[in-house]
């Protein structure tokens, strides 16, 4: 009876991580052609909120998916508190290819540093035009139209590490958010998210099941002020995430992805 059940599991586990990437793409791919349509027909202010809005329903109703499955929990209360903050900048480690849809799902008027090839892609680019998300490149106009957005009031979702975690506890930071926040001079919130699963980190195959169930949790770390040397910053910022990341911390559960440094990529 046993046996049957560990058969029966496995494949309701299939069942979860297949059918749960194949509704993210059907709400995706279902937003697109409506992004383009209204693209040139809503204002930049209007258009922005309601992409950021759509998006963030999106992914919440994707999420809310997979905890109904119980084969995934989300513990993303602590990003709330961040809703009517100012503009500043959201700084989270990156364990996993989930750590944006995360924050973004918790988060109405935020904009997201994409990688300059997904805002062509199928899937995400209209609706990440319709935005107004930024690209990663070229780099001086990356921190252009980040200084910008602020004047809306919004948040900047920018991952520190620039790709998932390889290194543990975290990848040495790149640069460009403490240029960003120093010519902006808007405040970085870092924030850490926590899991107990390689799930989708850096190498993972897209439709290789993990162990399950799998659990996220995201906690809000130090506030920095803007800071006024961009190169003491960034080494203090590194500090304090390979501190907060420590291994048998609060902040990373055994058998979590930053509790294994030697795993095979």
């Amino acid at each position: 009876m046993r046996a049957v059940l560990r058969v029966l599991l496995n494949a309701y586990d299939y069942l979860v991580l297949y059918l749960g990437l194949v509704w993210l793409g059907v709400l995706c791919l279902a937003w697109t052609p409506l992004a383009i349509i209204v693209y040139p027909l809503l204002s930049e202010r209007r258009g922005r909120a309601l992409g950021r809005y759509v998006i963030m329903a999106g992914f919440r109703l994707y999420l809310a998916s997979l905890s109904v499955s119980r084969r995934c929990s989300f513990d993303l209360g602590a990003l709330d508190a961040l809703r009517d903050e100012p503009s500043l900048i959201i700084a989270p480690n990156h364990p996993c290819l989930l750590d944006a849809v995360m924050v973004i799902s918790r988060l109405p008027n935020v904009a997201c540093v994409l990688k300059a090839d997904l805002m062509n892609n199928l899937f995400l680019g209209a609706g990440a035009r319709l935005a107004r998300y930024i690209r990663n490149e070229p780099v001086r106009r990356m921190v252009q139209q980040a200084t910008q957005d602020f004047d809306s009031g919004s948040h900047l979702l920018l991952f520190p590490e620039g790709t998932r975690t390889t290194s543990c506890p975290v990848n040495p930071l790149k640069g460009s958010i403490g240029v960003i926040a120093h010519h902006a001079r808007v405040p970085v919130q870092t924030v850490l998210i926590e899991t107990d699963s390689a799930y989708l980190s850096k190498g993972w195959p897209l439709f290789r099941k993990p162990p399950m169930p799998i659990h996220y949790r995201v906690r809000l770390g130090r506030r920095f002020d803007p800071p006024q040397h961009t190169q003491n910053f960034m080494a203090e910022l590194e500090h304090y995430f390979a501190h907060e990341l420590v291994q048998g911390s609060a902040f990373c559960p055994t058998n979590s992805l930053l509790m294994q440094p030697d795993r095979k990529l």
